[in-house]
């Protein structure tokens, strides 16, 4: 780092994505991305008209997408943000709601942009440990009198609150932000959308780079209380304005029409298809899987190392996830990819636990 960093920042630990390696072919399973193009509409309009546009600046208001994403969930379109990914709106909502004396709290294992966000603004923060069988305890966050951020589906470990569960926790703290992160709902978790209407507290991310194929075009949304939307207009428009492209504004909008949504539901019926298929066979091998609503499986092999694990794997040619954190160790994220992308998994498992004789 130079001399000219200041102490905040110097101390401060950023976020790690997920690698993206090119110094060979690998089977991708780190970063949850789909193993399915775009939908067609989306495409042709990648490729269309806007693209000769590029010369001027697109619509800040982003109205034509918030129109279809209003109309797809069902709300007016004064209670919908998009911006540049689901990443560049909790960053707002984490500037816009929480400050030194509005504390935030968020499972210690989960999103690991939380803590990032936390520390990158100095804001006081709780990091609620979960139970034991890695899931949250919905007691921790009844009545906290302060801000809470929960993914839902939880990452990484992918299982899932019903939404009884979040409307109590928003209920419970009427006078505190209740931000529910729903990056993986579409892989079989229910949404808390339809609670947006009852308390104006609650604020339900989303994002195109799941369910919908698009985490090359870096788009996510907000739906929430048109007063929550407005305090993050204006954080967005402190910033950048303009945060979204011509081709990307016209790329989410084609992924909502009848026929793109058609074809989405289908490969999440496909990814949950494979997901049950390679949960058993992973248990079939001594695995213990956490039971998952993502497009994602949490697993570990008792009495093996993850890390070491993990870097077996990658030298099989198949990538997947590892956090070095307390509790979880020894468990690997896996991606949930085409059913080929499995098999390739649960191959290069087969070799690597051969040769330890196992």
């Amino acid at each position: 780092m130079s001399r000219f960093l200041s102490a905040r920042m110097a101390a401060l630990e950023p976020y790690v994505p997920g690698e993206q390696p090119r110094d060979r072919q690998y089977v991708k399973l780190n970063t949850n991305e789909s193993p399915f193009p775009p939908a067609p509409g989306v495409v042709a309009a990648v490729r269309g008209a806007e693209a000769e546009r590029l010369n001027l600046y697109p619509d800040p208001t982003c109205r034509d997408l918030r129109r279809a994403l209003a109309a797809r969930f069902g709300v007016g379109e004064e209670n919908v943000l998009v911006s540049n990914g689901s990443d560049d709106i909790l960053n707002f909502a984490f500037q816009a709601f929480c400050g030194p004396d509005k504390p935030v709290a968020f499972p210690a294992v989960s999103y690991g942009f939380y803590p990032v966000l936390a520390g990158l603004y100095g804001l006081p923060h709780t990091a609620i440990p979960l139970r034991e069988d890695l899931s949250i305890d919905v007691t921790d966050y009844i009545g906290r009198g302060e801000n809470v951020v929960l993914a839902n589906p939880n990452a990484p470990t992918g299982l899932a609150l019903g939404v009884d569960e979040i409307e109590r926790i928003a209920a419970s703290n009427p006078d505190h932000l209740v931000l529910v992160d729903e990056a993986y709902v579409d892989f079989g978790a229910e949404s808390c959308v339809p609670l947006t209407k009852r308390y104006e507290n609650l604020l339900v991310v989303q994002t195109f780079s799941k369910s919908r194929s698009m985490a090359g075009a870096r788009l996510g949304f907000a739906i929430g209380s048109a007063a929550l939307i407005a305090d993050l207009e204006a954080v967005k428009y402190s910033t950048n304005p303009y945060s979204l492209d011509r081709v990307t504004l016209a790329a989410g909008t084609a992924a909502l029409t009848e026929e793109s949504e058609a074809y989405h539901a289908a490969n999440c019926r496909t990814v949950m298809e494979n997901r049950a298929y390679t949960t058993e066979e992973l248990t079939k091998r001594g695995f213990t899987v956490v039971p998952s609503l993502a497009n994602f499986v949490f697993a570990r092999l008792p009495g093996t190392d993850g890390a070491q694990l993990y870097d077996a794997l990658r030298r099989q040619g198949v990538l997947v996830r590892h956090f070095n954190k307390p509790g979880i160790r020894d468990y690997l994220r896996i991606t949930i990819g085409s059913k080929a992308e499995m098999d390739a998994l649960l191959a290069a498992l087969d070799v690597i636990c051969n040769e330890k004789g196992e």
